[in-house]
C-alpha cells in the first residue's frame, strides 16, 4: 500500500499507478452529486443539453453536505452509499467522469466501466462527515439548487483523506468482488 498526495488535475497523468487500497490526499476542485442530481445529469446527458460542469476529468463526491455552521464553508460532508450511483455511473464515465467518491461496493458493470475508462472509485471514511469538513475549503451551489443539501456543489479539497476502492485496471478492496476470473 502505497501514500500519495495528488490534485484532481494530476489524477489523469497519475490515476495509472494508484492501485487498490492506497491512500491518497486528493486536493482540488470536486462537484458533489447524489441520487437526484444524477438522475438529472442523465436526463440532460440523453436530451444533449449542457451539464452544469463539465465531465471531462472531473471528480463527483458523492455527498449532501450540510450547510455551514459558520466556522466552515460547508456543515458535515461524509459520502453516501455509492451502489445507489451505480444506474448512472456508466454514461458519466462514458463522457469523461474520471473519478467518483464514495462509500461501500460498485455493482460489476461499474467496475467494467472504471476499467474501460481507465478511472479510479475512491471510498471516504462513512459516519465522519464532521471530520471530512475540515478539509474542505470552499464550496458553491452550481446548479439544481431546488434539490437543497442534494444540490450539485463545486467543493475545493485540502488534503482530503481517500484510499482507492477500485483502481483502474479493476483492482478491488471488497472481498467479494471477482470480476474476469481475477481476485483482486
Amino acid at each position: 500500500m502505497n501514500e500519495y498526495r495528488l490534485t484532481v488535475e494530476e489524477l489523469p497523468v497519475k490515476i495509472s499507478v494508484l492501485k487498490a487500497g492506497d491512500r491518497v490526499c486528493l486536493s482540488g476542485e470536486v462537484y458533489t452529486a447524489r441520487d437526484a442530481a444524477h438522475k438529472r445529469l442523465q436526463q440532460l446527458l440523453q436530451e444533449g443539453k449542457s451539464l452544469p460542469f463539465p465531465l471531462n476529468n472531473a471528480v463527483i463526491y458523492y455527498a449532501g453536505p450540510t450547510p455551514s455552521n459558520g466556522l466552515r464553508p460547508v456543515g458535515a460532508c461524509g459520502p453516501t452509499t455509492s451502489s445507489r450511483m451505480d444506474p448512472y455511473t456508466p454514461l458519466l464515465l462514458t463522457h469523461g467522469l474520471i473519478a467518483m467518491i464514495g462509500k461501500g461496493e460498485r455493482s460489476e458493470k461499474v467496475i467494467e466501466a472504471i476499467v474501460k475508462r481507465g478511472a479510479v472509485y475512491f471510498c471516504a471514511v462513512g459516519g465522519a462527515g464532521a471530520l471530512a469538513s475540515q478539509r474542505i475549503i470552499g464550496c458553491e451551489v452550481i446548479a439544481f439548487e431546488e434539490l437543497g443539501c442534494e444540490s450539485i456543489k463545486r467543493l475545493r479539497f485540502e488534503h482530503f483523506p481517500l484510499t482507492v476502492g477500485i483502481d483502474s485496471n479493476g483492482g478491488c478492496v471488497f472481498a467479494n468482488t471477482n470480476i474476469g476470473g481475477n481476485d483482486h
